[in-house]
């Protein structure tokens, strides 16, 4: 395809933004300096950042003639149960390919992924370049049967998804005047690079969650199209709450999740949500964020796989238990 993609629209837009008066005088902050963008509001099934993308590489993969979405991700994929939205809002077929084995729990976002429709493949592999070998062996079986299938990247990031972002620090831009940093989860990297190229790379702080090993190229990459002149050093990127890695739940994550429910009412998830939380808060403490810096978390949603996470549940299991 050389035309220009035309994104589909699948949400809900301009997403709102809201106060969090409370949380900000806990971390010694004005009242009105601390905001939440609110993209778990996006509409389509569930909620997500992932939608912005998904208007940008579904519209690329109709443009191509396709009638299936594939796509890679961890079994608690809020990526894949997106895309799996999409699919059955447009007529598609959906097929999700995870690594390791299928257990015998189904909870979190894998219920909603057969809610959905979507077929999963559970690929016995680990690793990412294996789960994109075994993606790419289900796409060619897909055509071999006849199907007219589109390969989705991993969280669907790409430079072309970034563009959903892009259009995101557009709206922040015209929603809070004089802006000075937006918090992100950073996990595949092109949320994080569309902010960076619409806002500048100075007033965005993505808060890395271990999803890749290489999360700060990964966002340079993405980013430089739409922005020439960014470059992966002047990236802020906190990598202080990865802690044990990607599925676990540390001390920080923990705070950050109770303290944004018990002060604002808002829930987050304990991968990506809770360790934006988490990064916003430590820089808070630090004075990287400061008294009268108008700040915005944007919250990305994945409030699903709180509900497929043992280490979460557990934790408030504890909390019930010690009142």
């Amino acid at each position: 395809m050389s035309e220009p993609i035309t994104p589909l629209s699948l949400g809900t837009w301009p997403t709102p933004v809201e106060p969090m008066p409370r949380l900000a005088a806990a971390l010694g902050l004005g009242r009105d300096d601390l905001l939440i963008k609110r993209d778990d509001l996006t509409g389509l099934g569930g909620g997500g950042n992932k939608i912005r993308k998904l208007e940008w590489t579904v519209a690329e993969a109709l443009a191509n003639g396709a009638d299936t979405l594939v796509t890679t991700g961890a079994p608690q994929s809020n990526h894949a149960r997106l895309t799996a939205a999409a699919a059955a809002r447009l007529g598609l077929r959906a097929v999700l390919v995870f690594p390791g084995e299928q257990g015998a729990a189904r909870s979190g976002n894998l219920v909603l992924d057969a809610f959905l429709g979507a077929e999963t493949v559970f690929s016995g592999v680990t690793g990412q370049e294996a789960l994109a070998d075994a993606a790419a062996r289900v796409y060619d079986r897909l055509r071999t049967e006849g199907a007219r299938p589109a390969l989705l990247p991993f969280g669907g990031s790409s430079v072309l998804s970034a563009r959903g972002y892009v259009r995101c620090g557009e709206e922040l831009t015209a929603q809070v005047p004089g802006l000075r940093t937006a918090v992100v989860a950073l996990g595949s990297g092109a949320t994080m690079a569309g902010l960076v190229a619409g806002l500048g790379a100075r007033r965005t702080l993505g808060v890395d969650v271990g999803a890749v090993d290489d999360a700060r190229r990964r966002v340079e990459s993405y980013a430089v199209p739409h922005a020439p002149d960014v470059r992966a050093d002047d990236l802020r990127i906190d990598r202080g709450h990865i802690g044990a890695g990607y599925a676990s739940l540390g001390r920080s994550v923990e705070e950050a999740m109770t303290l944004s429910a018990r002060l604002e009412g808002v829930v987050l998830d304990p991968t990506y949500t809770g360790r934006a939380m988490a990064g916003l808060i430590a820089a808070a403490r630090r004075g990287e964020i400061a008294p009268g810096d108008r700040t915005v978390f944007i919250h990305t949603g994945g409030l699903p796989g709180l509900f497929g996470h043992t280490e979460a549940l557990a934790f408030a299991d504890d909390m019930h238990r010690t009142g």
